[in-house]
């Protein structure tokens, strides 16, 4: 892949994924530049480290060191569509043109690899194992799909690096593209009914993934997965779940003072009194199985507390932007009709009584689609609920299916659909108790001005 490659290019750079590979080959000694339609920090973030971006979808703005198909490669993204300009140059003028997912796979061939997959969780679960290894000083790189908060980046590179972790991408069955010894699936929710017509084709996907990890690794799956699997539960092959007994579970769950107080326990041995400072039982479920793994890998007690006690999360996972008693502001990529429910009854939970007005970006015109109904239920449970018009990312619109077709789906009065740039105009008309902005689009450059009207005002 890489033989006799000196320069690469990334079609889609300023994704969260792709802009860890480029760091990687750029700390690597490679020369990297990349096209993106947008410009945003991690864009900005790479610039600054030497790494060429350009927004323009030109064939001219490509740097001509990277117009020569024999010393360069092509990385792009399923989300790239096939009539980009950039894309259909290199791919008309011979260039090796592959996808992430087999970058990825390729560096999971040269270094054993921990790989964690399913529909939710996959990003903090990740970035978790990441921070509990680092701490105890197992070095890792690590290819993360989203910020550290302790570490502030995406990517974790380390000399002398004993495992990979990277997240295991269903979409576009990316994952199977991966050679693992040790994998986590946290959850199989139907979603990219682009690619998984059913559920079935989607289990089947999983079990793929699955049967690929080493015979003599280790697989922790949760429960309700593993039941639609039937995955014979064995000496490396788990079951976990929060809330009833499994192979690996939690018990004695309480919250003290916002953080999560629970004990872990597997059918080898029990940990007690762990303090984990993110909101909800999918975020217990989520430790669980980092714990499970890295208790494999040889991690103590004291390690493994020390370790959770100190992780502060990832950024636009429950971000909670201002927490006073006056108003309460919280950012979250909460994208599925799951993961919404999982936002809800985390912030009841650790704010409970509070006003909720939820700011909601759908992200696609097929998952919208796909997932109507349970989306309306979904959303209905907040107090107050504006709509952002559809973030496309990858896809031209469908007819008939945008923001204002959802809101009537909605069982709800007062359902507002709103313009990005008219947002802060809408809110100065309300009276804030608790905001929550949500989804995987581009809701994220509403951050700023939304905290500083708030900061402001309230």
């Amino acid at each position: 892949m890489l033989k006799g490659k000196e320069h690469i290019y990334f079609i889609g750079i300023g994704g969260i994924g792709m802009s860890a590979l480029a760091r990687y080959f750029h700390q690597s000694g490679y020369k990297v530049a990349g096209y993106d339609r947008r410009i945003t920090p991690l864009t900005k973030r790479l610039q600054n480290e030497g790494v060429a971006v350009t927004n323009f979808e030109d064939a001219d703005a490509i740097p001509f060191d990277f117009k020569n198909p024999e010393d360069t490669l092509v990385v792009y993204t399923p989300a790239i569509p096939s009539e980009n300009e950039i894309l259909l140059y290199f791919k008309e003028n011979t260039f090796g043109c592959i996808k992430r997912a087999q970058v990825l796979g390729e560096l999971s061939k040269q270094m054993p690899t921990i790989a964690v997959a399913g529909t939710h969780g996959k990003t903090t679960i990740s970035t978790l194992l990441a921070h509990l290894l680092h701490t105890s000083n197992i070095k890792c790189n690590a290819f993360l799909g989203g910020i550290s908060r302790n570490l502030g980046t995406n990517l974790l590179l380390q000399a002398d690096a004993r495992w990979m972790i990277t997240e295991a991408d269903e979409y576009d069955r990316s994952f199977l593209q991966l050679h693992a010894q040790m994998a986590i699936v946290s959850s199989m929710d139907l979603d990219h009914m682009d690619i998984y017509t059913h559920k079935e084709d989607m289990y089947g996907a999983y079990q793929k993934f699955i049967d690929q990890i080493n015979e003599n690794g280790f697989i922790a799956v949760k429960k309700e997965a593993a039941l639609e699997l039937d995955l014979k539960i064995s000496n490396n092959t788990y079951a976990l779940d929060a809330q009833s007994e499994a192979e690996i579970y939690a018990k004695n769950i309480k919250v003290q003072e916002g953080r999560f107080i629970f004990d872990y326990v597997s059918k080898e041995d029990q940990i007690e009194e762990l303090h984990c400072g993110l909101p909800g039982l999918h975020n217990i479920e989520n430790a669980l199985a980092a714990i499970a793994l890295v208790r494999k890998l040889g991690l103590t007690d004291h390690q493994i507390r020390e370790g959770l006690s100190s992780f502060e999360g990832v950024q636009r996972r429950f971000d909670v932007h201002i927490q006073k008693e006056s108003v309460v502001y919280i950012d979250d990529y909460a994208h599925h009709p799951s993961e919404i429910n999982a936002l809800h009854a985390s912030i009841a939970q650790m704010f409970p009584n509070r006003k909720v007005t939820a700011i909601f970006q759908p992200h696609l015109f097929s998952r919208t689609q796909d997932f109507a109904d349970e989306f309306a239920v979904a959303l209905a449970a907040f107090d107050d609920l504006i709509l952002l018009e559809i973030y496309p990312a990858r896809e031209t619109p469908i007819e008939g299916v945008d923001a204002l077709w959802l809101s009537k789906k909605i069982n709800k009065e007062g359902v507002h659909v709103c313009e990005k740039h008219h947002i802060l105009k809408l809110l100065k008309s309300k009276d804030i108790d608790l905001l929550v902005t949500l989804g995987a689009g581009d809701i994220d450059t509403l951050i700023h001005p939304i905290r500083e009207y708030l900061e402001a005002n309230y």
